[in-house]
């Protein structure tokens, strides 16, 4: 997968990564720390990427009109964030499932717009809502459904320190509605892959 980097000049960042580890009782001038606000910063432009992409156009880029209308599933897509309430690792992994109506998308492009919105300050009932609203707008399904799992180090290395603990957001579309569509859904992913 390519890398995609945000606009975001890193040279603004690097003095404000200097002044925090002073801050925090450090010395920048460290050996070990030199490079630190730089590296901090290059690392910072690539994990909010995702704020110069549009998550509609990624989708619409590979766009192919198909009479389909069986539900289209992309399971155990993978994941990184930035919880915006601590700057602290969110992960895990998304699943999509959409019913076409007339229009389908390259299957790569789901896991691209997964990207695109993972690599912003997240949380990730927003994430879980952003993926679905895109896909509905980008290709107007007969409905979306989006079932993210997700690990949240500002639960695990801080605060209630609780290990292991697993978030599961959902968020649907259209046909999606109705249980028996989202009990379909949900099944599939209980079982194993392949």
């Amino acid at each position: 997968m390519e890398k995609i980097v945000s606009p975001v000049d890193p040279s603004l960042i690097q003095p404000h990564v200097s002044e925090l580890l002073r801050l925090i009782g450090e010395d920048p001038s460290r050996e070990g720390l030199q490079k630190t606000p730089e590296r901090v910063a290059r690392s910072m432009q690539e994990l909010t990427s995702g704020y110069g992409l549009d998550p509609v156009a990624i989708l619409r880029s590979a766009m192919f009109h198909e009479e389909c209308s069986q539900m289209v599933v992309v399971r155990d897509i993978e994941f990184y964030s930035l919880c915006e309430h601590h700057i602290l690792p969110f992960f895990g992994k998304v699943h999509v499932a959409y019913i076409p109506d007339g229009c389908i998308t390259g299957l790569s492009k789901i896991p691209r717009a997964v990207d695109c919105l993972a690599r912003r300050l997240q949380v990730q009932e927003r994430l879980t809502r952003q993926i679905c609203e895109s896909i509905q707008q980008a290709l107007s399904p007969l409905g979306v459904m989006v079932v993210v799992e997700a690990q949240h180090m500002c639960m695990q290395m801080r605060g209630v320190e609780k290990q292991g603990s697993i978030t599961t957001t959902v968020h649907h579309t259209g046909l999606f509605s109705e249980m028996e569509r989202r009990q379909e859904l949900l099944q599939m992913l209980s079982r194993p892959v392949m």
